[in-house]
């Protein structure tokens, strides 16, 4: 998948170092997504060991989609952010278009707290799609701290007066940061939220939401990392991988070529890691990168996988905890 640039199974099988004709190769592979059937998350501690386990970390949780013929494909992605590291963690296969209900996001994040606890949580990063009071209530309970943004239009209680965040920061010009009650609805009681506010280009207002007390410029630099899942996606795609070549369209079929996915983009930050050890990829006059963490890493793998490695890209002691030692033969 790595040396191919694809997830298109019939590039794939041109790939492998084989006596087979590549039409019994692509038949191999097919017969592997149709009949290997694996636990759900059955890549976490994979992926974990691969990472190094540097928690706490960023958790960031957004939608992909695309459509394959009539299909449309939509996932719900949580993924973990370190300073050298984006990768998916887990994800839900939606089986509709648009945006994901309260609870498929609650049921995502039991899954999560089901292997780790919330205090390896630094905070978890969501784009406006994914509000609401429960599923505010529901984080707060947890203990898990987040900065997700909130609409222009959100009602919020303050100064003993409701009105919109529209109306409360129209002449809002610099960083701003301020408390508010986000009303109770549907049974679910009173929220006191700390945010923090300004104005982007184009004149449009971004606030952003957190329940522990902070400057507003800290909620907005904490949610500035956000953009790295949008970075993550990316890579899986046309920088990288190309996932939308696929033509999976099998729920159960396509989780199992993500998680595979989500193992070859951790070696390849692995690969970086060991790579560039404590430097950092050098920054050329505009302030980008010269060359992306992803990129660097995925450069070497392809570069070892066709050379013969001089040094092996995953440590002959690495171990997969036991804790998470789930569906792993």
């Amino acid at each position: 998948m790595i040396s191919a640039r694809t997830v298109n199974l019939t590039h794939i099988a041109s790939e492998r170092p084989s006596r087979a004709m590549v039409a019994s190769t692509y038949r191999r592979l097919q017969r592997f997504f149709q009949h290997v059937c694996l636990p759900e998350d059955w890549s976490v501690g994979i992926v974990i060991s691969l990472l190094g386990n540097p928690r706490p970390w960023h958790l960031c949780l957004d939608r992909t989609n695309w459509k394959i013929g009539k299909t449309d494909v939509n996932i719900l992605v949580l993924a973990v952010i370190t300073a050298r590291f984006r990768v998916p963690l887990m994800w839900t296969m939606l089986p509709h278009s648009g945006n994901s209900t309260t609870a498929q996001r609650i049921a995502l994040m039991k899954r999560y707290l089901a292997y780790f606890d919330a205090s390896t949580v630094r905070v978890l990063l969501a784009d406006r799609e994914f509000i609401g009071q429960e599923w505010f209530t529901f984080l707060v309970e947890q203990e898990i701290p987040f900065a997700i943004r909130m609409k222009e239009g959100q009602i919020v209680r303050t100064n003993g007066r409701e009105l919109n965040l529209r109306s409360l920061l129209s002449r809002c010009r610099g960083v701003r940061g301020f408390t508010a009650v986000l009303p109770g609805r549907a049974s679910h009681p009173d929220l006191e939220l700390h945010f923090g506010a300004r104005r982007i280009k184009g004149g449009e207002l971004l606030v952003v939401a957190s329940p522990y007390p902070a400057t507003g410029a800290h909620i907005l630099r904490q949610y500035k990392k956000r953009w790295l899942i949008e970075c993550l996606f990316a890579d899986s795609k046309t920088r990288g991988l190309n996932l939308e070549d696929t033509r999976l369209t099998l729920a159960s079929r396509l989780s199992l070529l993500i998680a595979i996915t989500a193992i070859a983009i951790a070696l390849i930050c692995r690969a970086a890691a060991q790579l560039m050890g404590h430097k950092y990829p050098a920054r050329k006059k505009h302030g980008y990168c010269s060359k992306s963490w992803f990129r660097t890493g995925f450069d070497e793998v392809r570069r070892w996988m066709r050379s013969g490695p001089e040094t092996p890209l995953v440590a002959r002691n690495l171990v997969v905890p036991r804790r998470l030692r789930v569906g792993v033969v």
